[in-house]
């Protein structure tokens, strides 16, 4: 949780790469400067969402530059404050200073996408999909499928980079239209991101609302599998209406005999840095580590299996080039990764984390929210909060982390003088903040989406229906009383 003093010296418990907890001392310094009005805070985060909205969509601008627009309006609004620039700098530093196990990921992932595909790890996994898998069943299987890895790995993350990128390759060779593709792979891989008891999100939740880990998961499940079901259902049903428009057998045959004239397509040795990244991370081994071994396997595979010459198997780690197979979509898939194909994501991070630590760190997010709490009454009322409050902490601060810690801290005191049990507030939170991530442009899991999909936020958001409906179906299981584990009316809650 969020320890605040009258000094505002933060406190925050977090998870370091080994799953451990971390108490990380955010010293803002800030006895200059003065909380600010409501108005204020107000002014603050709606100049920055017109900012975003109307300079992206309405006018074209680049995000980045974007980014950097509502940082400088930001700083304007702490200096008033009293703020000083080196007290602004260092909100700025805490920020990304936490999210560098991250950033280590956002680099690691390209070089896992590129040692795959040089290694033929991804072409094995195409040939036989291609061999079983129907356009009817394609939605479906996908999400259970990505669902089952993100649980064992912990991490949509990795889910995204290794079997996303397979699935849309995939979804493109059977005709399916690739932002319902990608849109049913966030599904999948947010679900186990939310429920794995080695999910980062899923202990700092649990941490940060101060309950038991297993009763977090437990409370989860009231909200979560129901929702989840729905989104299978409905990709079931969105999946009978491609089974006329895919290709017919000579096309995916092509594109078969493609890949096996290319690759060497040995599953017992090709799938090897898949099956190390999956029994490691279910062991609980760092990321960092995980993804360093299969990298350096890969890449082995590459050199010794596939004949790839060292120094180009090497600078594939850098910059992944086309495939060779002479069809260009495929090609362009096979020569996606590399650390270089994550350098706008990275940088549109450093943007987001840095904007979110002077929004936390000046409180701008505090005040806008202090005034709600004391007019919710209601149960269904205070969840919808919390999940908008969570959502709106994203929309701010470009990263989950930190709107969990807050939103923990924010309404704790709210869930306790209601008599709600600690895991249906971690439960929420996790709603408002680790299911709508992804569904952002600029935060780093909807910029890593996009940059490993190939496909733009706003293109899959309509498909992610898992995202969203877990949401509505908690919202209306409070208001309707169920799943609030043995709740009891408080009287003046």
């Amino acid at each position: 949780m969020v320890k605040k003093s009258e000094e505002s010296q933060y406190a925050l418990v977090g998870i370091n790469p080994l799953g451990q907890a971390t108490e990380i001392a955010l010293e803002s310094d800030s006895s200059a400067g003065h909380l600010p009005s409501l108005a204020q805070a107000l002014l603050c985060f709606a100049g920055i969402i017109i900012a975003i909205a109307g300079g992206l969509f309405g006018l074209g601008i680049s995000l980045h530059a974007l980014m950097f627009m509502c940082l400088v309006w930001t700083s304007l609004h702490a200096f008033s404050l009293g703020y000083r620039y080196l007290e602004l700098r260092a909100m700025m530093s805490g920020a990304i200073s936490r999210a560098l196990p991250a950033i280590y990921i956002f680099i690691l992932i390209g070089m896992v996408i590129s040692s795959f595909m040089q290694a033929g790890t991804i072409a094995t996994l195409m040939y036989y999909g291609l061999a079983w898998l129907s356009p009817t069943l394609f939605l479906a299987i996908g999400m259970v499928l990505c669902a089952l890895m993100s649980v064992a790995t912990g991490t949509s993350w990795g889910t995204v980079g290794t079997l996303g990128v397979v699935f849309i390759g995939l979804g493109g060779a059977l005709g399916i239209p690739l932002p319902i593709v990608a849109g049913m792979i966030v599904c999948g891989a947010t679900f186990g991101d939310k429920l794995s008891p080695i999910s980062d999100t899923t202990n700092l939740a649990a941490m940060s609302a101060g309950t038991d880990l297993y009763r977090h998961i437990y409370s989860m499940l009231f909200t979560t599998v129901p929702a989840f079901l729905i989104a299978l259902l409905i990709f079931l049903i969105v999946g009978f209406n491609y089974e006329a428009s895919a290709p017919v057998t000579p096309e995916i045959e092509t594109i078969r005999d493609a890949l096996t004239a290319s690759y060497s397509l040995q599953p017992l040795i090709t799938l090897l840095p898949l099956i190390t990244l999956a029994v490691l991370s279910a062991r609980r081994v760092s990321a960092e580590v995980t993804m360093s071994a299969s990298i350096l396997l890969a890449t082995l595979i590459a050199i010794s299996y596939q004949g790839i010459d060292s120094v180009t198997a090497l600078n594939a780690l850098w910059q992944n080039t086309p495939g060779t197979t002479g069809i260009e979509n495929l090609d362009n898939l096979l020569g996606r990764g590399g650390i270089a194909s994550m350098s706008w994501t990275l940088m549109l991070a450093l943007f987001a984390l840095s904007l979110g630590g002077l929004l936390h760190g000046a409180r701008f997010l505090d005040v806008m929210l202090s005034g709600l709490l004391l007019r919710l009454q209601h149960v269904g009322a205070l969840v919808a909060t919390t999940i908008a409050s969570g959502f709106v902490g994203n929309l701010a601060m470009g990263e989950a982390y930190i709107s969990i810690i807050l939103n923990c801290q924010l309404f704790n005191a709210k869930y306790e003088s209601a008599g709600l049990d600690p895991a249906i507030l971690s439960r929420t939170v996790e709603e408002g903040s680790t299911m709508t991530t992804g569904l952002i442009p600029w935060t780093t899991a909807g910029a890593f989406y996009t940059a490993t999909l190939g496909v733009p936020v706003l293109d899959y958001l309509p498909y992610a229906f898992f995202n969203y409906l877990n949401a509505v179906v908690a919202i209306i299981m409070a208001t309707l009383g169920l799943g609030l584990l043995g709740y009891r009316k408080v009287a003046n809650a």
